[in-house]
């Protein structure tokens, strides 16, 4: 036989594109349509229906960027549409094919109902089916025209990020607003052809199932009448019935497809656009489940959920019937979709509490599992605070972008640092954007690792991003794809029924240890640095403000607990931590309006904890430890005078010198010294020498505090990205304009270096030793003007450090110093919290910060036959792209040098640094409300039980890696003490004794305690 596979492949993909698509809409009529420009943002519904529409017409340009268009279309159905499927279709002049990111819509009635959303992908709202000819129509449109800030595909800066840079020039042209007939028997045919085309492409040449759908194809199109598609697109199907009907191989791969629209949270769109790309995405998501009897559509992001309760009560009474129908899983159970690195520990807690207590409280449903498909790595915490929030199973995708290496599994066991294991599945499809096209089954089997031991991987389908969701041609394929010979087969079904078929059939699936980190997009630890130090900021000021407003409900008469308002501003930082705003990848306006909410937090933040002090009584300064571990360190007076001082953990203390006085601090040129450590610093203003009096040693192989600034343009995602190749070109900063003495006194003796640089930067940093510490501060102020540049700060040390330990949420993780295989070498930007620590045997250095995540560390061996490890904290970048403007102005950074530091010390001046001391007026003595004894027994958090039964709640963990045993002991009376989960629910009784709870930790464990008051 003649090989024939070109002609009849070139044949079919004319006939489909020319013919029979433009074909699927068999008649039309325009709509009548009229126009109001929204002045400024989005107006209500009410406010729409009133305003004044003038005529407009087809081919008109329309929508200045970030505009709002509400059109008015009214029409009638002709009566030759009698008795056919009648559709409004409107083409809003859209952009390519990707719905969420340009011009979208959603269509009311005019009582103001919601209807359904319009966009690339899905132009259609239902009229009648079948029509009876006469209905009148008449609908209000609000239509957004949103940039394309994807349209130059990232390659250049754009100014339409923000709305106070991106112009008014209209940015669309409207189409098509039509009624018109959906001629079934082509739309059915078009799908036919498209499944059967796309899965003889991906098959083999010698593959007779290839050959035999390609003949298949070529007989159809014979039948086909070029003169009159409709009349003859029964028949073409008819012929084409056998090639779709043959059932696939016993052996065939299982794809479990969920329905799925991804939306972030914010990204190339404000949150003000989230909240009405949730309404439009979830308007077709539950109109399509009235159209599909077996769709099943998971939905993360319990924010998402309360923005559309809260703003399209209609909306939102149709997705709870399609929760109580099964064909809507809420999944997930997190506040949002999360950064999976940058968060605090307790932070993530949060986000699993007020996910979880959402889809409970609304749906009477307790998520399983944890879904989070496009973050950009996961701390190796995930596994213990998953299964403490009473999940089963763990979701991601995004490591399938890796750079360099290509993870090993699909399903699988995932190990954390305390040693619990989570179920685990990574889908070979490679996407969660999915919508079951013969390349991606295809490339769901060739990927699966599991092959021979496992048989089904899970497929999340539907257009996302920016949403759109799943469509009815994606139902349509999944339908056809239910059993079809040379394809996997696919099963819509619930994501808790694929985990659970899985692990059945693969208990002993593979363990991977550790964190999944992403060998790619390793600048979001640092990029936006100002976005992240809000969040660091703010994460400390709600533990503080917790920590006070405690302490005042159990000391202070008429004290009221603010739980509303700290469950308020809890959810306020957790929505920030979303996955393109904590990382700094999102448009100008994004970070603009981050920056502007942390401000507002923090200020109401300081008046609660402002509120809680002062409830304790006036009177007397006293100091306040927010830190749980006790303190002796230099704190100023209100006076601005230092005083070296003793707090307890999470205590207070009289603002009066400590008994025994530290030996003082000298000042001598550049040279600061305490008796602890000796400071020198050198005429181009890094450090020469520390020099550590305790231990008799240096601890210095090289400059100290030397920033570098490095030229930074990746390959590609400039905010996300740093590729290796930025250390080969670089500038030291050694030309100081100015050393000067800023402090000089007994308690505190500091240094102050100015760096002017580049273009039109300077750097001003305060080199502080306090008495009675070790910690040397580097207080530093930028006044930043580069573009496209990344600025590091080193510390080499004369330290043998075989890895570096860096703190991440309840623990830490050690890295290899080395490079000896791949999956090291990608780990050339790794991120960490307060602190990064690297040792040898008998000694040890730690980094530690109060605002940055970002860091590489390396070793080199010296000519002397010493090793010098260099820490390198990540400070500060220039990316143009999303924002042309992002990280420019003043940026403020604390970080710090702590010689001779263990593990223990590290997580000690960890809290100290982020947690200040604070000067305040307070009678009486209030006992801490908790106090611990046992080394590595960590309090993480003090607060009122969320039920506001007074109960007091305590989450502990142990922190240096090691069995702990310990006794917390309340500073009130003691009734009872239970062992919860994360969302305060009982587990067991703790072992109690009179006032005190008895506590065993293995290492890294978190433990969260519910002390009931007598």
């Amino acid at each position: 036989m003649h090989d024939e596979r070109r002609r009849i492949e070139e044949r079919v993909e004319r006939l489909q594109n020319q013919r029979i698509k433009p074909a699927i809409y068999a008649a039309a009529v325009p709509f009548e349509v009229a126009a109001w420009q929204a002045p400024g943002e989005p107006v209500s519904f009410e406010e729409a229906a009133a305003a004044p529409y003038e005529p407009f017409a087809m081919d008109t340009p329309w929508g200045p960027p970030w505009g709002t268009t509400w059109f008015r279309m009214r029409g009638q159905v002709p009566a030759e549409f009698a008795g056919r499927r009648v559709e409004a279709v409107i083409d809003l002049g859209f952009v390519g094919d990707w719905p969420g990111n340009q011009a979208e819509a959603l269509v009311h009635l005019t009582d103001g109902t919601p209807l359904k959303a319009v966009n690339p992908l899905n132009q259609y709202v239902a009229i009648a089916n079948p029509a009876t000819g006469g209905e009148v129509i008449d609908y209000l449109v609000e239509a957004a025209s949103n940039p394309d800030i994807l349209a130059n595909d990232f390659r250049e800066p754009t100014p339409l990020g923000d709305v106070l840079t991106a112009g008014d020039k209209p940015l669309y042209t409207f189409k098509r607003a039509d009624i018109a007939v959906l001629d079934e028997d082509v739309w059915h045919l078009d799908l036919d052809i498209q499944v059967l085309r796309e899965l003889m492409l991906e098959l083999g040449e010698h593959d007779p199932r290839r050959h035999e759908i390609a003949h298949a194809l070529d007989h159809a199109m014979d039948l086909l009448d070029l003169d009159d598609i409709s009349g003859s697109a029964a028949a073409v199907r008819e012929a084409l019935k056998p090639a779709l009907s043959k059932p696939a191989h016993a052996s065939a791969h299982i794809v479990s497809g969920v329905g799925h629209a991804h939306i972030d949270s914010a990204w190339l769109w404000p949150i003000r656009e989230t909240k009405r790309k949730t309404s439009r995405t979830f308007s077709n998501v539950t109109s399509l489940a009235d159209e599909y009897e077996e769709f099943v559509f998971a939905c993360s992001q319990a924010q998402q959920y309360e923005w559309v309760r809260d703003n399209y009560p209609q909306v939102w009474a149709r997705i709870q019937e399609s929760v109580k129908k099964g064909q809507w899983a809420p999944v997930g159970g997190m506040w949002v979709e999360s950064d999976g690195n940058l968060p605090g520990g307790e932070a993530i807690a949060r986000q699993l509490v007020h996910g979880k207590r959402f889809f409970i409280e609304h749906f009477g449903i307790e998520t399983k599992g944890v879904w989070l498909p496009d973050s950009f790595g996961y701390n190796a915490a995930y596994p213990q605070l998953a299964k403490l929030a009473g999940n089963e199973w763990f979701l991601t995708q995004k490591i399938s972008w890796n750079q360099t290496n290509t993870f090993p599994h699909h399903t699988f066991w995932w190990e954390g640092i305390d040693g619990t294991r989570i179920f685990t599945h990574f889908p070979p499809v490679d996407t969660y954007n999915a919508r079951f096209s013969g390349e991606e089954m295809s490339r769901a089997v060739r990927n699966y690792a599991e092959k021979g031991a496992a048989t089904r991987s899970l497929a999340p389908f539907g257009w996302g991003d920016g949403g759109g969701g799943p469509t009815r041609e994606i139902m349509e394929r999944a339908r056809r794809l239910k059993d079809l010979e040379g394809s996997a087969k696919v099963e819509v079904e619930h994501p808790d029924a694929f985990f659970a078929k899985a692990r059945a059939e693969y208990e002993d699936a593979p363990v991977w240890v550790g964190e999944l980190y992403l060998e790619l997009h390793r600048a979001t630890y640092t990029s936006q640095a100002r976005t992240k130090q809000g969040n660091r900021r703010s994460e400390h000021k709600l533990r503080e403000a917790e920590l006070w407003a405690t302490t005042a409900a159990l000391h202070a008469p008429g004290y009221s607990y603010p739980h509303e308002k700290l469950d308020r501003l809890w959810k306020t930082v957790l929505l920030h931590q979303f996955h393109d705003i904590l990382p700094g990848s999102s448009i100008a306006w994004v970070h603009r309006e981050a920056e502007a909410e942390y401000a507002r937090v923090a200020e109401e933040l300081e008046a609660l904890t402002g509120e809680a002090v002062t409830a304790l009584g006036g009177g007397t300064a006293r100091v306040f430890n927010t830190s749980p571990y006790d303190r002796a360190e230099v704190v100023r007076d209100t006076a601005g005078t230092p005083v070296y001082v003793e707090v307890p953990a999470s205590g207070s203390a009289p603002l009066t010198a400590a008994a025994e006085a530290p030996q003082p601090v000298t000042v001598q040129g550049r040279v600061l010294d305490n008796g602890l450590v000796r400071v020198e610093i050198a005429e181009d203003g890094t450090l020469s020498s520390v020099y550590d009096h305790r231990a008799g040693r240096e601890v210095l192989a090289g400059q100290g505090n030397l920033l570098r600034l490095h030229t930074d343009l990746p390959n590609y995602w400039d905010a996300w990205d740093v590729d290796k190749h930025y250390k080969n070109r670089y500038t030291d900063l050694l030309d100081p304009s100015e050393i000067t003495v800023a402090d000089e006194d007994p308690l505190l003796g500091s240094i102050r270096i100015t760096r002017p640089f580049g273009n039109g930067s300077t750097i001003t940093q305060t080199v502080t030793v306090r008495a009675g510490s070790p910690r040397i501060d580097f207080e530093t102020d930028i006044d930043w003007h580069e573009a496209e540049k990344f600025l590091k700060a080193g510390f080499p040390v004369d330290i043998r450090a075989a890895h570096s330990s860096a703190e991440i949420q309840f623990g830490h993780i050690q890295r290899p110093t080395h490079t000896n295989t791949s999956w090291e070498a990608a780990r050339f930007e790794v991120s960490g919290h307060r602190w990064v620590h690297l040792a040898e045997p008998g000694y040890g250095v730690a980094v530690i910060n109060d605002s940055t995540y970002g860091h590489d560390v390396s070793r080199t061996v010296r000519e002397d036959g010493g090793t010098t490890t260099t820490v390198r904290l990540s400070l500060v970048r220039a990316p143009r792209i999303p924002d042309p403007g992002a990280d420019q102005g003043r940026h403020r950074i604390t970080y710090s040098l702590l010689p001779g530091a263990t593990i223990g010390d590290a997580v000690a001046e960890g809290y100290a640094l982020n947690l200040p001391l604070r000067v305040a007026d307070a009678a009486g003595e209030p006992q801490p409300v908790v106090s611990v004894d046992g080394a590595g027994v960590t309090v993480e958090a003090v607060k009122l039980a969320d039920d506001a039964s007074g109960d007091v709640v305590v989450r502990l963990y142990e922190s240096r890696g090691g069995r702990a045993q310990g006794v917390l002991r309340t500073g009130f009376p003691l009734a009872g003490a239970q062992v919860t989960d994360l969302l305060e629910r009982p587990l067991e009784d703790a072992a109690t004794d009179g006032d005190s709870v008895s506590v065993e930790l293995r290492p890294f464990q978190i433990l969260t305690l519910r002390l009931r008051r007598s």
